[in-house]
């Protein structure tokens, strides 16, 4: 792909088109869902930035490079496919295969060995990496809930449901062992909490 211009003017009317060239309102539920995507691929790639600043020195942060790194790769097939209209095909078109959810799946047991078991709720913030890793987890949530609810109007490769579901529980679990490998603090709810006075 050579993109030579950046602008072309054909959406100033509200419409864009999907690969393949069907025409499409911006705001309809396809457009949604491969921009959130987007979007979470974007929070993804703050993560990377906040956790460069320790990879030098941190082996666990170099691993979350490379992941993160795939991730974000992967991110973008994703949204090609949700871009692209249904029925249509192309050469070399992206995928999301079975393996990929399996590669989450032994990401987050590999996390959890190092990890307590949870006996609350976490509050979202902490360090900056957990805090962005956190975000980017809840836009995740929201582009899941997106691709469900195309799924219903438009056909939609269960898969991709499927890995950006499997990536949303990744995520908080990358937070919660970024928070134990770089030291930063995690905070538990605290139910019914009273502020404390003097």
């Amino acid at each position: 792909m050579r993109i030579t211009k950046v602008y072309t003017r054909t959406g100033d009317a509200g419409k864009t088109r999907l690969a393949g060239g069907q025409q499409v309102w911006k705001d309809s539920l396809r457009v949604e869902a491969y921009g959130t995507i987007d979007e979470l691929n974007a929070s993804v790639g703050v993560v990377r930035v906040m956790n460069a600043d320790v990879v030098d020195e941190n082996s666990a942060a170099e691993q979350l490079e490379g992941e993160l790194r795939w991730v974000q790769n992967k991110l973008f097939d994703v949204g090609s496919i949700l871009a692209t209209a249904p029925g249509q095909t192309f050469k070399n078109m992206p995928q999301i295969a079975a393996p990929d959810v399996t590669r989450l799946e032994k990401l987050i047991d590999r996390c959890q060995k190092d990890l307590e078991p949870l006996k609350e709720f976490i509050l979202p913030g902490g360090g900056k990496v957990s805090g962005f890793l956190h975000q980017a987890r809840t836009v995740c949530r929201r582009a899941e809930r997106l691709c469900v609810a195309l799924s219903k109007v438009e056909p939609v490769d269960p898969l991709i449901i499927k890995f950006v579901n499997r990536l949303s529980d990744t995520l908080f679990v990358l937070a919660r062992w970024v928070a134990k490998t770089q030291g930063e603090p995690e905070f538990l709810w605290e139910r019914n909490a009273v502020k404390k006075t003097e």
